[in-house]
């Protein structure tokens, strides 16, 4: 049996499967019933691991074991098999929460919490900056950086970049409450009724000011070095900083072209 490449990979990530999981999976769809020799055969998966896989998947939901001898196999109709992987990415994620929870209120917790602030005070500031790769990791650090906030974040964005800070910052606004927030964005009518939702942020329009940054509390930036429109994104990259003397020069420059905005 020949299966393309491109779908083996789209399989393995969709499902969480290996690449022998796929293969003797994919075999079995095709026979609907079939033994492991008779598989391994049709796969090109070696037969001394054609059990292990077969066990493996019969756990996972995706096939049964026949009654009776010689022991035959039954693929697990597809839409089935996808409701009980939805199924145990949701357990499997409400666990980790749970776990993570009481992670941290334990002396564990504590102790990383140590580790790092520890480490950081031995750090020279000049080596406090980095790269982040992918528009996913890019916001996650904005909402680290959001949720971290005590005094201001000050925003310079595309009209995409709002509509992705808007849904942070829209989900932290009760702890954000007390903190200066201030947006440049370009005008545009989606965001005019995005931002009727942030209660708690200034926004001020501007076509020209072509930027994409985050400043908070005055010692942190996040900027991005390309152009949302024009980069994929996975692709997107952004350069976090941690300097209080270079962020507080940026945030003067942002407080006078904030004056003369709309």
């Amino acid at each position: 049996m020949i299966v393309k490449d491109d779908f083996i990979k789209k399989l393995k990530i969709a499902f969480d499967l290996n690449i022998y999981e796929v293969k003797i999976w994919t075999a079995l769809l095709s026979k609907g019933v079939s033994s492991a020799g008779e598989l391994s055969d049709i796969s090109n998966v070696p037969r001394s691991r054609s059990y292990d896989v077969l066990e493996s998947l019969e756990k996972k939901g995706f096939v049964v074991m026949k009654l009776g001898k010689p022991i035959k196999y039954i693929a697990v109709d597809p839409r089935e098999v996808l409701e009980r992987v939805k199924k145990n990415i949701r357990l499997d994620g409400e666990e980790r929460v749970q776990v993570l929870d009481k992670v941290k209120d334990s002396n564990t917790y504590k102790e990383l919490e140590l580790l790092h602030k520890t480490g950081i005070e031995n750090v020279d500031p000049a080596s406090l900056s980095g790269a982040i790769k992918g528009r996913r990791n890019i916001n996650n650090e904005i909402e680290t950086l959001f949720r971290s906030a005590k005094e201001s974040i000050f925003i310079s964005t595309t009209k995409d970049g709002f509509l992705r800070k808007a849904e942070i910052l829209k989900g932290l606004s009760r702890k954000l409450k007390d903190v200066n927030i201030k947006i440049i964005v370009p005008e545009d009518e989606k965001v005019k009724e995005y931002a009727k939702e942030l209660k708690n942020a200034e926004i001020k329009f501007s076509n020209n000011f072509n930027s994409r940054f985050c400043l908070i509390d005055g010692s942190e930036l996040l900027f991005m070095i390309q152009d949302d429109s024009k980069v994929h994104e996975s692709y997107d990259t952004g350069i976090w900083v941690k300097s209080p003397y270079f962020v507080k020069s940026l945030e003067n420059l942002f407080e006078i072209n904030w004056k003369n905005l709309k």
